[in-house]
This record gives structure tokens, sequence and C-alpha cells, in this order.
């Protein structure tokens, strides 16, 4: 190798960046203007990333401080975590604090309305305070399994222990979601420390929590400060900062396709390993020989709100489409009742069978845009299409969609299990799509949930949570020392 690396003190229009070994990116001359010494140039597959220097510093105090804390958790007990999990939900469950979050929610709310941003999950309602209070319940009774052995060899007069260990620092990225700000604090049971970037539509939500919650909890157990911490920065620019810099040691990302994809791309060409849950959008499959009543009722309660495991493209058979669809359209329309209405995207074999259904909109979509995720706040949004058979929705769910959460309606066990073992995605169900949810489905909270779209998960669940964010260890304890090769 030759060659010799400088500061990238300035960028100057036209100029060429090499990406990949076999491809240049250019600059432009808005960048090659913006850009100052102290800046930071990445890539994100395609593109080029401008991070500014305050970002870059704002993520690097917060990084400092949780990598700090984690060599301090690990003299912490187990005892003393699960005293920050218990106090951090007896906090919660503090009408006064209670009060204040919801009131700086509320004016988060506001200003994103104001700009004309979704609010649906920017809300911190009773319910999700509530909901948060009993996953920090649920980690304070999991086990504490840091330095747990998972398996140990015999040699005779020596042994191998295979242990589990912390990952150290995790870096988190996400929308506009603030309860993800005490999801991520599962990490904290396996011995792991949080920096979080979330999005300037709650960011003043999200400091509420870590001011009146997450950290006088860390004071009152004893844990380090900063283990669980806020990268306080409003741009963009900052969670390409978080995600760029090398001493975490995994990067997840939550929010939109697109902008899941490119944070991806920058830790990935940063070197660090990345967990990511973006594009999302339930498929269901509908069999001829369903219950009519079984598919209103599942139809109804997979449009409950919008989110990563909710309804989003319904395949019904030709053979059955005159029965079927039109429970399809009630079960819209009493899901849309909730709501303001609801809309539905038809192709043109499922038009025929569309009944004229009040309160419901319908929009024409094409079958090659099977795989667009109706990102809606207040109105349920789906697509219907008819199909042949239930191979035919196999086949089109297996190239159009996110490869996420399928669910199969059929009375027929054998064809749940053919289904299972022919669609590509981690969740299968034959019922409602919402399931798919760890602190519901596996009383574990979750730190998100991934898809399949770009391959299979090395060695474990698509849904991620604290207790799988670990690595292995292994110790060997010799009885004889004149042990030789």
């Amino acid at each position: 190798m030759t060659g010799r690396t400088r500061p990238l003190g300035r960028l100057t229009a036209g100029q060429v960046i090499v990406v990949g070994g076999d491809r240049v990116l250019e600059v432009d001359a808005e960048l090659a203007a913006a850009f100052v010494e102290g800046d930071r140039l990445l890539v994100a597959d395609e593109s080029l990333v401008h991070v500014r220097a305050d970002d870059i510093r704002a993520a690097d105090r917060a990084v400092s401080a949780a990598s700090n804390a984690f060599t301090g958790l690990e003299h912490c007990s187990d005892e003393e975590i699960t005293g920050f999990f218990v106090a951090a939900a007896a906090r919660l469950r503090d009408p006064g604090v209670r009060s204040a979050l919801t009131a700086v929610n509320q004016a988060d709310v506001d200003k994103a309305a104001a700009r004309g941003r979704s609010t649906s999950r920017l809300r911190l309602d009773d319910r999700m305070i509530a909901d948060m209070a009993e996953g920090l319940t649920m980690w304070a009774g999991a086990p504490a399994d840091r330095g747990g052995v998972l398996d140990t060899v015999e040699h005779g007069s020596w042994r191998i222990e295979t242990r589990r260990a912390p990952l150290g620092v995790v870096g988190f990225v996400f929308e506009g979601r603030p309860n993800v700000v005490v999801d991520a604090a599962g990490v904290l049971r396996t011995g792991n420390t949080a920096v979080l970037r979330i999005g300037s539509d709650a960011l003043d939500t999200a400091r509420a929590i870590l001011e009146s919650v997450l950290e006088p909890a860390l004071v009152e157990s004893g844990l380090p400060s900063g283990a669980v911490g806020l990268v306080d920065a409003s741009s963009h620019g900052a969670g390409y900062a978080l995600f760029s810099d090398q001493r975490l040691s995994l990067a997840v990302a939550r929010g939109s396709g697109r902008a899941v994809a490119d944070l991806g791309a920058v830790a990935r060409s940063s070197g660090v390993p990345v967990s990511l849950h973006g594009t999302g959008g339930a498929w269901m499959l509908v069999a001829d020989d369903v219950r009519r009543d079984r598919l209103s009722a599942v139809v109804e309660h997979s449009l409950d709100r919008k989110v990563c495991n909710t309804l989003n493209v319904c395949c019904v058979p030709r053979a059955a489409a005159e029965e079927l669809i039109p429970l399809v359209a009630e079960a819209l329309a009493r899901a849309g009742r909730a709501h303001a209405g609801a809309t539905v995207h038809l192709t043109d074999a499922t038009r025929p069978y569309w009944p004229e259904t009040e309160g419901v909109e319908v929009a024409q979509i094409e079958i090659d845009q099977l795989g667009v995720e109706w990102e809606w706040d207040d109105r349920p949004e789906i697509t219907v299409h008819v199909v042949d058979d239930l191979d035919e929705s196999i086949g089109l769910c297996n190239r159009h969609s996110p490869h996420f959460v399928v669910s199969v309606l059929t009375e027929d066990p054998d064809v749940v299990e053919r289904v299972y073992g022919s669609v590509d995605a981690p969740f299968v169900g034959d019922g409602f799509t919402r399931w798919v949810d760890g602190q519901y489905a596996l009383r574990a909270p979750e730190l998100g949930l991934s898809n399949w779209e770009n391959g299979r998960l090395l060695g474990r669940s698509a849904i991620l949570s604290g207790s799988s964010v670990h690595t292995v260890r292994h110790l060997a304890r010799f009885d004889d020392h004149d042990i030789r090769r």
C-alpha cells in the first residue's frame, strides 16, 4: 500500500472523491462553499454527507461519556443495575414527573404540527408512559446474565468456559418516538451503555426524559453518569457524526427506509456494525377457506395505528374475491371511523370486486408499486390486490415486500406451515399483524424490529432487545500446569 493521509481542510468544486474503490463522487459548488476546517465528509452509498464540526463535537461528548461509563459499569453489581430500572420506572409513575413530561411533549407536538409534520408517533400520552414504565419493570425482573456461562468444554485437567459479556457503547438514531429513549436503556441490563440521537421534533421531550427520569435513576442506583446519554443537537448531521464514531460497538437506526439506509452506509464505511430498523409494512395473504368473521376482525385489528407492523398489503384469491373483498372493505371502513376515514389503493385486478364503501377513498396502483409503504397518520391506508392463488401471493410477497411481517389467513394448519417455509420473512403468523413487538409478544422491551430486505441476520432474532446485545468471551482454567501442546 502507498500514499499518506492528511487532514481534510477544505473542498473545491469539482473535486473527486473515490468511493468503494471503483467509483467517484464529485463535490459540487454548494458543498465546497459550506465545508470548513473541522468538518467531516462522509459517504452514504452514492452520496456525500457533510457533517459540521459542532455536530461532531456534540457526538464526541456523548460517546466519550458513554465509553467512560462502560468501564465503570463493569464494576457495578447486577443489583445496582436492577435498582436503576426500578428507580426509573418509579419516576415515570410519579404523577408530577408524568405531568411535566406530557407538558413538554405537548409543546413538541404543537411545534411539529405548526411545521406541517406528522405527530402521531411523537405524542407521549399516559398509555405510552405506562408502557415505558412497564418495560423498565420487565428489565428489572429480567435475568441478570452478565458473565453468564453459556457452555463448558472439559478436557480432563483443564476446561474452557464460554461466557456472555457486554458489547460496549451502543449508538441509537431514531426519529420522533420519545419512548425509544427509555427502550434504549435496556442495554444496561447486559452491561452496555447507550448514546441516543433523536429527531428535532422530539428533542425537548427526550431531554426531559433524560433529566427527570434516567439521569436521577443512574444517580440513585449508583451507576456511572453517562451510561445513557443524548447527542444534544437538532441537525441530521449529528446522527451521521454519531454513527461514524468508531468507539461504537453497535449502531442501531430506527426510522424511514432511506434515512436508515444512509445511516447504515455511513456506519459500515466507518467500520461500525449496524442493526437497521427501517422499511416496514405487513403483508396479509388470504386463502379462500378463511373464516369470514376472522378475516374481518384481523384486518381491522391490524390497522389501529401506523407503525412498522401495520397492515400494508392484502392479497385476496380470485376464487373467493366476490365474497371476501367486501369484508376487507367493511373492516377498513371500521378502522377508518376511529380516525379520519381511510384510503385503499386498488390494482386493476381488484377494481371489479371493490364495492363503493362510505368513508373509504379509492386510489389506483400498479402491481410494480406493491412495495410502497403507506406512511399514514390519521387515515388508515392499504393496498388490496386480487391474485390467482396463494402461490402467487407468496411470489409477490417475496418480490415486493420488505421481507418483514407476513400474516396468512387460512383454516388449514398445513397451509400456515407451507407459507412459513416459503416466504422470506422473520415474522409469520396466522392472525393480526400487530403482534410483532418485543414487549407485547416476548415480554422483552425491544430496541427495534429488523426486516430481511438486505438479507437474513446472523445468529439473532429480528427483534433486537437489550438482552441480545452481547458478545462472547472464553475463560480457560487449568488444574495441571504441566500441560503443553
